[in-house]
């Protein structure tokens, strides 16, 4: 998968130094591949689960964020990255979320209906119609 966002070779390479070296056991997977689906999904603000496949398995990019948060590494590239140098615009973080309710999509929609002439401001009928202009036939 070459869609989406994928860190180039140069770049990379100004990671792998300040990446942990410290495995136990098993091997990490590809660590390009994993920093790539991470920075894809803050980028895109997707859910964890909705990252391309290409990335690798959702709890694989989403146990190595939380992981190396714990352990201050993205704080460490970032403070790298930054002594750097470059232009400011390229070094800036948004760290906002909007947050919703789950149910804030699913409250009553459409219009609201005005109160009728036929109806009180409450919205309840009137206990006499309105009068009419027509005469009474039993006049």
């Amino acid at each position: 998968m070459r869609g989406g966002f994928w860190l180039t070779d140069q770049q990379f390479e100004r990671l792998r130094p300040l990446l942990p070296g410290d495995t136990r056991g098993v091997a990490r997977v590809d660590d390009r591949r994993v920093i790539s689906g991470i920075i894809h999904v803050l980028q895109s603000g997707c859910r964890w689960k909705d990252a391309p496949a290409g990335y690798g398995p959702h709890k694989t990019l989403y146990n190595r964020f939380v992981r190396w948060s714990a352990k201050g590494i993205w704080e460490r590239l970032f403070e790298h990255l930054a002594q750097a140098g470059g232009p400011p615009a390229a070094l800036m973080i948004d760290a906002t979320h909007v947050k919703a309710h789950r149910s804030a999509a699913g409250g009553k929609g459409g219009l609201r209906r005005r109160p009728s002439a036929g109806h009180a401001a409450g919205g309840r009928p009137r206990s006499t119609p309105p009068s009419t202009s027509r005469a009474d036939p039993d006049d």
